[in-house]
């Protein structure tokens, strides 16, 4: 039964997004996830910036609502049952859960031009991006039908859970116009990997505890992406295009407003794709036994899988816009100590999701430490934390945007006293990458001993704003 929780809840271990607390330290990583951030610093970097393929990712999970003790305690608990003690039966309380993972397998870039800071990178990456919204009464279900006191239930069933991953590979292309301004993009092509949408609208019960069976109705709209046994291996079955455009100003105060719009994107799935227009009963039997949680769960996939016809379809990517502003204090600038603290509020295009943050990093020399505060539209309130080591020609980086949460989470697997210890959410946050620089140093002129790199021409939108002004 493990498989359909995490299935539902932790699905192949949410950013879609990046990471608040990556925001504005000039990594590599944070370079083509906000295309008009720098990576490279001139008379200090060197000409190329690579991941030399180690993994640079962030991975985050959370599940709030009445369910978290009896999903912990069936996932973690040495005799593994549910405690369902939270549950409220035919109140119409709902759970929500997100679960996403964005890795870059290959991240290479390179300085091309020093009059215009020009600097252009190819990537590749992947991404799966999970949410839901499911009752308390879809996981008292496999409990088993002593959790329901009435023998007939209307529309406690009607969830709602959407699951998408795809291979993304970019270019991106970033150039300071001037002083002040900065731009940058970075276009994607996408290639779907498995798309999963399910939409219950109407629902019904009918317990038969005297014969341990059920009778369960559903009706609703189930896209079902087609998948062959090698669906992981990079291919052109189901294309997409995405991209990203930032911009970032420095006012005469040093204060630096930067906007991005996110991985704006869809995917076309290929006509070997199922919709199920779902609409019909089935039987479930031994709803108390030991083996009730598989007998529920195939039951339940093939009433959804009724009444389907091969299609395809168009999904959208989980796209974001973003507003910052940040600014620079050297606190101590004899000794190398700063702050750089930054406010950003993000805001999901095409889901009400929005998030403010605040981020703050404390760096001396090399060393940076980030602690990070954010508040969501779910009434979440996360502290992060983040180590980096950064010199102008190597980096690597590790922390949580959900520093307390996660520890919780870790503890409830490790210790089975912790896995009542609930808050508000559940969940877990880790990031982590790596990447140098090798080539020759960017030198301006006057420093260099070589003919500096780009000569002294400007780059394309450096040259169309003076055409222009």
């Amino acid at each position: 039964m493990k498989k359909i929780f995490l299935l539902f809840l932790f699905f192949y271990v949410k950013a879609s997004a990046q990471q608040f607390s990556l925001y504005n330290t000039e990594t590599l990583y944070d370079s083509f996830e906000n295309p008009a951030q720098r990576s490279f610093i001139p008379d200090s970097s060197r000409q190329f910036a690579f991941n030399f393929l180690v993994p640079n990712f962030d991975i985050n999970t959370y599940l709030s609502g009445n369910i978290q003790p009896a999903i912990k305690t069936r996932l973690f608990a040495n005799i593994p049952y549910y405690n369902t003690t939270a549950l409220q039966i035919g109140m119409g309380k709902y759970n929500h859960f997100n679960a996403n993972i964005n890795t870059y397998f290959f991240m290479l870039k390179m300085f091309s031009s020093l009059n215009g800071d020009v600097e252009m990178g190819l990537s590749a990456q992947t991404k799966m991006e999970s949410s839901g919204l499911f009752s308390d009464e879809s996981l008292a279900m496999f409990s088993g039908p002593s959790n329901f006191p009435q023998n007939n239930y209307t529309n406690i069933f009607n969830d709602h859970y959407r699951f998408q991953s795809f291979h993304q590979l970019s270019f991106s292309y970033r150039e300071r116009i001037d002083d002040k301004v900065a731009i940058g993009f970075k276009i994607s092509g996408l290639l779907g990997i498995q798309h999963q949408k399910i939409d219950i609208t109407e629902s019904h019960l009918t317990l038969d505890k005297i014969h341990d069976q059920a009778i369960l109705t559903l009706h609703g709209r189930y896209e079902d992406s087609y998948m062959p046994d090698d669906s992981y291996t990079p291919t052109l079955r189901n294309p997409g295009a995405a991209i990203s455009l930032g911009a970032s100003y420095t006012t005469d105060n040093n204060i630096t407003i930067q906007t991005n719009i996110k991985d704006l994107g869809f995917i076309l799935w290929n006509k070997r794709s199922t919709l199920y227009n779902f609409n019909n009963s089935g039987i479930l039997h031994n709803i108390s036994s030991a083996a009730r949680e598989d007998t529920i769960y195939n039951g339940t996939r093939k009433i959804l899988k009724n009444n389907g016809s091969a299609n395809g379809f168009a999904s959208t990517t989980n796209s974001q816009a973003e507003i910052s502003a940040t600014k620079t204090y050297w606190l101590r600038e004899e000794n190398g100590f700063k702050y750089i603290p930054t406010l950003l509020l993000a805001k999901e295009l095409f889901s009400p999701g929005f998030t403010g943050v605040f981020i703050n990093h404390f760096q001396y020399h090399n060393l940076t430490l980030s602690l990070t505060t954010s508040y969501n539209e779910m009434k979440f309130f996360n502290l992060g934390s983040q180590i980096m080591i950064k010199s102008p020609n190597a980096e690597f980086f590790i922390g949580s945007d959900r520093l307390l949460n996660t520890g919780k989470f870790a503890m409830a697997m490790l210790n089975t006293e912790q896995i009542n210890n609930t808050g508000n959410y559940s969940g877990g946050d880790l990031f982590l990458g790596f990447s140098l620089k090798f080539g020759q140093v960017i030198d301006h002129p006057m420093n260099s001993s070589y003919i500096p790199i780009g000569g002294s021409d400007k780059g394309f939108f450096g040259r169309l704003f003076d055409r222009i002004f």
